[in-house]
């Protein structure tokens, strides 16, 4: 299904909204063409005040920084523009301390809205900023990455990385709003938007087998951005994981699920130490073929099952093995141990998703180390 994303056109503006139900903190996802432009009309109809603050970085700030500091302006907002480092490198203590700082400077108040611009490094920072200023300020996401649209700007998750492994430092805390405004991906380098769609197919293998069919007919009108079907595409990886964290907030049990192929994802961007080689959903990318694998070793999922999920990642131009990573050695003891320091070990036990057929996943706290050390070893 590989496609050249480089003729890909500008998403027209079909829109669709998902609501995520919380009781109180319930908040509305607007998805579709043209919303950068309407930042500001859809801000000044939140309980929030009138100082925002714009958290961006250093590649998305100049691209679509101005389209929102404008419609903020025209709606009577006062905006300042806060800028970090692109990149995962920004989600540190000393990032989030720095970043904490300058906004105490301004000075913040505690109704002054925090706007995530940018993808899910820029999302999950300004959040976790948010969620400690002044011990919490209103926080909108406006993610431009089709990564950050279809999962983390979505669901509350916030926080930082640390030696020991990635967002072990964090807090949930929703936000008031999140607007995905589809027509910035065509910004996007190929790369991210390949890595962004990882994430997409992650939400038709773990819980939704007509999604996962429906990609492998338009994946490739997804990846080209048209409008129609990127836009239910978005849709419909927010309907489910809003579904999720209506029932599971806190990740106390179904919200796991949305995990499948992360505690390897997780264990090869610490390995990689986060520099850059290997993106997020290209981690996720081949922790799910890795699992689908695992899975199918275990005698959870056909082969079948295994194959077809590992083909149609690597159809969109995704990596499905380690040795795609530039500059990696594999060593499955040392991936093992950076596992060991995931967020979701349970009493010393190491927690996988694992799949019974593409469209159901499950949570496995009992697979066999020597099991996971034999797909790592390939």
């Amino acid at each position: 299904m590989k496609t050249d994303i480089r003729a890909r056109r500008r998403p027209v503006a079909d829109r669709q909204q998902v609501s995520v139900d919380l009781g109180e903190r319930s908040y509305v996802i607007d998805i579709g063409g043209g919303l950068l432009g309407e930042v500001g009309p859809r801000l000044s109809a939140l309980p929030v005040g009138r100082s925002a603050v714009i958290i961006t970085d250093t590649v998305v700030g100049p691209l679509h920084g101005p389209a929102v500091t404008q419609s903020l302006q025209a709606s009577g907002f006062t905006v300042t523009s806060l800028t970090v480092d692109a990149g995962e490198a920004s989600k540190s203590f000393a990032g989030l301390q720095g970043l904490v700082g300058r906004m105490l400077d301004l000075p913040v108040v505690r109704s002054s809205p925090v706007i995530a611009l940018g993808g899910g490094v820029v999302g999950d920072l300004a959040g976790f900023a948010a969620a400690v200023t002044l011990r919490g300020l209103p926080f909108i996401q406006i993610p431009t990455t089709l990564l950050a649209q279809v999962d983390s700007a979505v669901g509350g998750k916030t926080g930082i990385n640390a030696s020991q492994g990635k967002n072990l430092i964090g807090a949930f805390y929703q936000p008031a709003a999140v607007l995905a405004d589809t027509g910035v991906l065509a910004s996007l380098p190929d790369r991210q938007l390949r890595a962004g769609y990882a994430e997409v197919v992650k939400y038709g293998a773990l819980g939704d087998a007509g999604f996962f069919d429906w990609l492998s007919e338009n994946g490739v009108g997804v990846l080209a951005l048209d409008g129609a079907a990127i836009s239910l595409a978005v849709a419909a990886c927010c309907t489910a994981k809003a579904r999720i964290v209506a029932e599971d907030e806190r990740e106390a049990g179904r919200r796991a699920l949305l995990n499948l192929g992360h505690t390897f994802a997780h264990a090869l961007e610490a390995e990689c130490a986060y520099d850059g080689r290997l993106l997020h959903g290209e981690a996720v990318s081949i922790g799910m073929a890795l699992a689908s694998r695992l899975s199918a070793e275990l005698g959870h999922c056909s082969a079948a099952d295994a194959d077809r999920l590992r083909d149609h990642l690597a159809g969109a131009g995704l990596p499905v093995e380690m040795t795609q990573i530039e500059r990696f050695s594999v060593d499955p003891d040392r991936l093992i141990a950076h596992m060991r320091h995931d967020k979701k070990v349970q009493d010393d036990a190491l927690v996988f998703i694992l799949l019974r057929r593409l469209g159901e996943a499950f949570v496995s706290r009992d697979v066999p180390i020597e099991a996971v050390r034999a797909v790592l070893s390939g």
